[in-house]
Parts: C-alpha cells; sequence; structure tokens
C-alpha cells in the first residue's frame, strides 16, 4: 500500500459516520476490529488527563475520529496532531471533518517513517487499534515504531474488550515497557479496559 497525505488528494464527500463505519466493517472486518465507534464514555477515559502539553499526539486507526475529536477537546491544537489510518475511506472522511490535523493514510506499522513530528518528538500516542486481531509480529511493529516516535517520558493509550492488557508480555519485556490499566468502561459495547504504556524506569 502507497502511503500518502489525504490532504493532498482528491477526497470524497464524507458519509454518515453510522454509514462509514458499516461499509468499512463490511470490507474489512478484522481491520476495523469493532462493530461500532467507541462510545463517549471509552473516548473520555482513553484521553483522560491529556492536556496541549502532552503533545505532539500520534493517533494510530482513528477510523470515524471518536478519538481524534476527544483528543482536541483536552485542548491540543491540531497541528499538533497526526492521524494514521489504513482505510482511505475513514482518512479521506477524518481529513474532510478536520482539515487542520496532519490525516495519513497508510499502515501504522510504519509509524516511525510516518509521523510528521520525527523521531523522539511525540508526546504521546493514542491507539484504536484492534490489537487483539492483529498478529503480534505487528503489534511489535507498531509498538516499536511508536515509541521510537515517542519522547523518552511519553505514553501510549489504547483499548482492549478483552479483560487482559492485549499487548503480550514477551513483546512488553522485549521493548522495556510497562503497561497499567488506568480504566473500565461498563457502558461501552462491548465493555472496554483502557491501558498506558511506558517505558521501564531506568534502573
Amino acid at each position: 500500500m502507497t502511503d500518502f497525505h489525504i490532504r493532498d488528494t482528491h477526497r470524497p464527500p464524507p458519509a454518515a459516520k453510522g454509514r462509514l463505519f458499516g461499509w468499512e466493517w463490511l470490507k474489512a472486518p478484522r481491520q476495523v476490529g469493532a462493530l461500532a465507534p467507541s462510545s463517549t464514555s471509552l473516548t473520555r477515559a482513553i484521553t483522560a488527563g491529556l492536556r496541549e502539553e502532552h503533545g505532539p499526539v500520534l493517533e494510530l486507526g482513528p477510523g470515524t475520529g471518536v478519538f481524534t475529536a476527544a483528543i482536541l477537546a483536552c485542548g491540543v491544537p491540531p497541528q499538533q496532531c497526526a492521524a494514521i489510518e489504513a482505510s482511505r475511506g475513514f482518512a479521506a472522511a477524518l481529513a474532510d471533518r478536520y482539515p487542520e490535523v496532519d490525516v495519513i493514510h497508510g499502515d501504522a506499522a510504519r509509524v516511525r517513517h510516518l509521523s510528521p513530528f520525527g523521531p523522539a518528538a511525540a508526546g504521546s500516542v493514542v491507539c484504536g487499534l484492534p490489537f487483539l486481531s492483529i498478529p503480534p509480529q505487528k503489534i511489535m511493529r507498531v509498538l516499536a515504531g511508536s515509541f521510537a516516535s515517542l519522547r523518552p517520558d511519553g505514553a501510549f493509550r489504547l483499548f482492549t474488550y478483552a479483560p487482559y492488557c492485549p499487548v503480550p508480555f514477551a513483546i512488553r519485556e522485549r521493548l522495556g515497557l510497562v503497561a497499567r490499566r488506568t480504566a473500565f468502561v461498563a457502558l461501552n459495547m462491548p465493555p472496554a479496559s483502557v491501558y498506558i504504556l511506558e517505558r521501564k524506569p531506568s534502573p
């Protein structure tokens, strides 16, 4: 797949979020990973405590943009946000909705090459990727690239429908990461947990 910045291409008219989500799910259910966009409760939980000083923010798998809206609502300027989306339909609709956000049509496994902020420059990653349906080798690439793009104190935020962290322990150990669950969102459908991954403190 060729990576490119959506805002530099011709875009189709934006579709209603629900209809677009359903269409993209029918085309690639494993890539989308959910039957409906994340709830307001989950978007608040995954962005809790996020502030302007935690930017720039990289968003992986933004889908219809519910997390994007929450990130911006936290006070992060749109010029300090970049969203990497594998679905051309989602990416085009997101670029129409948020023209000041850098929307990139590409594979999140190539985040270290796609990030417009450069190496070790981003403060946060907000991840909407369905890790439960992604092979461990790709999860490794996504995380290695994300932490190469993050500052030493940067954090990787993600959610899961599983009762455990979706990043295998072996991958966390290999990359020197620790995971902590920060929220359980019972009102989401299905219920979801939010995790933050960070680098282990230096000994």
